[in-house]
């Protein structure tokens, strides 16, 4: 499994031609974490790639506030990193309550590296303009 995706590497070789090829686990989770903003900030149906890449708009969710609901989104985030990033494994998306931001939702996303099942968590986090930030 690559550290970084296919066009990274394309980049980065263009960048650095004597870059030499190894294992860098800060390059693989920054990949990660670049390719996950990008596929979590993408809203489903807006892409030539599949109709179901991206996560649904929850700014439109009723009751996005609801325990029902940020189950729903939890078990979203899931299943699009499973599909999505197959550079990680077991994941699992938990809502975090946040008292002092009511206009944001927090999710912790823990999975484990496909290759060597290295523990990671990034905080999610989803503003009240539906934008997702995710950091390690």
């Amino acid at each position: 499994m690559r550290d970084e995706r296919l066009l990274e590497r394309i980049r980065n070789i263009e960048l650095d031609p004597d870059r030499r090829e190894g294992r860098d686990t800060g390059r693989r989770i920054n990949s990660i974490l670049n390719h996950l903003q990008r596929v979590l900030n993408t809203k489903q149906g807006s892409t030539p790639i599949a109709d179901d890449y991206g996560i649904p708009d929850f700014t439109n969710m009723p009751g996005a506030f609801s325990t029902g609901a940020t189950h729903d989104m939890e078990r979203i985030i899931k299943h699009v990193i499973e599909k999505y990033e197959p550079r990680l494994v077991k994941v699992r998306a938990s809502f975090k309550v946040q008292e002092d931001d009511v206009l944001a939702l927090r999710f912790e996303i823990d999975a484990l590296l496909a290759d060597d099942e290295t523990p990671v968590t990034f905080e999610t986090v989803v503003d009240a303009g539906g934008k997702i930030n995710i950091k390690e």
